[in-house]
């Protein structure tokens, strides 16, 4: 309950000071630090810095494509620092920014709130597909 006071007491704020719903600046922002690729490429930041290979070898799944863009967001957004090294062949290498810093306690709040609530949410899908009426 204290949870959804809180909640609502936000959103009358937000709304009070001219919150418009198609234009949140905080759920652009929301939507690109949780996205599936970036979550993951925080996280392995947390331990130093990373190449852009070492990254890519971390999280075989993402394609090289959705790294390079993970990464322009993440440092676009001053989330990450992008280092370019003088080594031969020249080298770049990403870390954290002290943003990136910041967001890593609430953003693994989140990751651990999922993983205790995976099996409870995997059920509560399944008893909802299998309410759906068949098309």
């Amino acid at each position: 309950m204290t949870s959804q006071i809180n909640a609502n007491t936000r959103l009358d704020t937000w709304q009070a000071q001219g919150f418009d719903p198609h234009n949140c600046p905080v759920r652009e922002i929301l939507s690109g630090v949780t996205s599936k690729w970036t979550v993951l490429v925080l996280i392995e930041m947390d331990s130093g810095p990373k190449r852009f290979n070492q990254l890519l070898r971390r999280l075989p799944d993402v394609s090289r494509r959705m790294l390079t863009q993970s990464l322009r967001d993440l440092e676009r957004n001053g989330l990450a620092t992008r280092t370019v090294l003088n080594t031969r062949p020249p080298g770049t290498e990403y870390s954290l920014s002290g943003l990136g810093r910041s967001l890593l306690p609430p953003l693994l709040n989140l990751v651990d709130w999922a993983s205790q609530h995976q099996a409870f949410i995997v059920t509560a899908r399944q008893r909802f597909d299998d309410q759906e009426p068949s098309a």
